[in-house]
């Protein structure tokens, strides 16, 4: 078990999720059960599941979280697009929300590699 937090990929992610937050006070209210709370929903998905994975006893479970984390950035990009395309994204907040995703699955998939590898060396 480790500590979460000591993460730079969780603070990022938390990071995210908190500007996600924060952007999402100025969707239309007929959005707050739509696109609001799927963007929501999915950014805090992010920073949770590295936290469980953390809280797990093996890298296996870990590494599972990490998937799951993975997915759901995939996810919140989406919305971030759609949130765009439909008008309702500052304009200027896209890029650097979409940097900022990219940036928290690159680091996600840079732990996965280095648990992969860490496993491979203990196995040979």
């Amino acid at each position: 078990m480790q500590d979460y937090t000591k993460l730079n990929v969780w603070q990022k992610a938390h990071a995210l999720t908190l500007s996600i937050y924060n952007i999402t006070t100025v969707f239309p209210k007929s959005e707050a059960f739509g696109i609001t709370s799927q963007m929501r929903r999915a950014a805090f998905s992010i920073p949770a599941n590295v936290a469980e994975g953390c809280g797990r006893g093996t890298n296996r479970e870990l590494r599972q979280f990490l998937y799951i984390a993975v997915g759901s950035a995939s996810e919140l990009d989406y919305y971030l697009l759609l949130a765009r395309d439909l008008g309702i994204l500052p304009p200027k907040q896209f890029p650097v929300l979409k940097a900022r995703i990219t940036e928290v699955r690159r680091m996600l998939a840079g732990l996965i590699e280095s648990i992969n590898t860490a496993a491979s060396q203990t196995s040979n």
